[in-house]
């Protein structure tokens, strides 16, 4: 505990100015308590298995609850919103051009580098103005919960999409935090919410992964089925995943409260199918390894991809599929082009299915190539 605290609203006016230097467009202060409104709610969603593959998560629920598990000595944190600018639907015919869509966060470098290292700059600053001063840092990181840190530092507050809003930036942000053990006047007031009777996000999810109650079913979600699951994604929800590729920005772009769209490069928002389900390892690598995208890993991306193709119903797609279901490794890429051939049809999909039923040699590739010859592409 450090002995004493000169003029905390300047440490405070020191910390914004540094945090705004460092790129962030909001800063928060909120006094470090357990968050004991969290935990019944919590672990009824555990329960319930709406974790799904994210195994992480239910790992040190305590550190959770209360960062002083982390470190005893935190008193405060320092919450810091760092904006990323939503891009304009795009004009692309997607399905002419056999083109699937990336979620605006993924585009560019790997926000947890350059978020990260902001937030270290304002870690810094708290150490310069008290040298010996304890300070932790994370960017989506960690056993912390970034939404409710951000709401107790009134950076904004819970939208029926789930996620920490504001009215001047809508939702269109990372969050970064700072535990430390200095002290800094806050209050424990919400955020007044400002949803309303607005129901956007819930009624025009594809897979209604969104419910009343400021509640989401990740195993639904899009964002979560083409990145954190890693196994097949259930066919019931493989139409509706539509154009996304990477991730889903669906309840952004519908909510009142974002701002206007900057205009990204079709190329970066859009990428060209066919090439991807070219992609080695090797090349993938090469080619994100300083991306978002790279946490689907290249067997991942490969499956969504498939499954893209097959939502666009040209049958130009038919040709690469084929290619895919005869030489990639990847069972589960296989699995995911005999599905889209089977939503695509025509004679050339149907040959590919019929060699992939009696040849292929993992059970799940001949079910799918099955059940695609059942749907009766012709």
């Amino acid at each position: 505990m450090l002995d004493f605290l000169p003029s905390v609203t300047n440490y405070k006016q020191t910390i914004e100015r540094a945090a705004a230097q460092a790129g962030f467009a909001q800063v928060g202060f909120g006094r470090v308590k357990r968050l004991n409104d969290r935990e019944d709610f919590y672990a009824q969603w555990l329960g319930q298995g709406r974790h799904g593959e994210m195994s992480y998560l239910a790992r040190e629920p305590e550190r959770r609850f209360d960062p002083r598990a982390i470190d005893r000595r935190f008193k405060s944190v320092v919450s810091l919103l760092w904006p990323y600018a939503p891009p304009s639907p795009p004009a692309v015919d997607w399905r002419a051009e056999l083109r699937g869509r990336i979620a605006a966060y993924a585009l560019g470098p790997d926000y947890h580098d350059y978020v990260l290292k902001g937030a270290r700059v304002v870690s810094a600053a708290i150490e310069s103005l008290c040298p010996g001063a304890v300070t932790r840092t994370y960017v989506d990181t960690g056993p912390v919960f970034e939404r409710e840190w951000g709401a107790r530092a009134r950076l904004g507050w819970f939208g029926k999409n789930t996620m920490l809003l504001t009215r001047e930036r809508g939702s269109y942000f990372f969050l970064a935090e700072v535990f430390t053990d200095l002290e800094f006047d806050s209050t424990d007031a919400p955020y007044r919410e400002h949803c309303g009777t607005c129901r956007q996000c819930l009624d025009l999810c594809p897979t209604q992964a969104l419910e009343d109650g400021y509640v989401m079913e990740p195993r639904k979600c899009i964002s979560y089925l083409t990145i954190e699951n890693r196994g097949p994604i259930p066919r019931e929800l493989r139409a509706k995943v539509g154009m996304w590729l990477f991730g889903c920005d669906i309840c952004q772009e519908v909510c009142p409260w974002n701002p206007g769209a900057a205009e990204p490069g079709d190329e970066d928002l859009m990428p060209r199918l066919v090439e991807l389900m070219a992609l080695d390892d090797f090349t993938f690598s090469r080619r994100f390894s300083k991306s978002a995208i790279k946490r689907a890993k290249r067997r991942g991306l490969l499956r969504n991809a498939a499954v893209v193709l097959g939502n666009t119903g040209n049958r130009d797609a038919v040709a690469a599929l084929t290619q895919v279901l005869e030489r990639e490794p990847e069972a589960l890429v296989r699995s995911h082009a005999a599905w889209a051939l089977g939503e695509l049809g025509g004679r050339s999909a149907r040959h590919a299915l019929e060699r992939a039923r009696e040849r292929d040699i993992d059970a799940l590739v001949v079910e799918e190539a099955r059940a695609g010859l059942e749907r009766g592409v012709a």
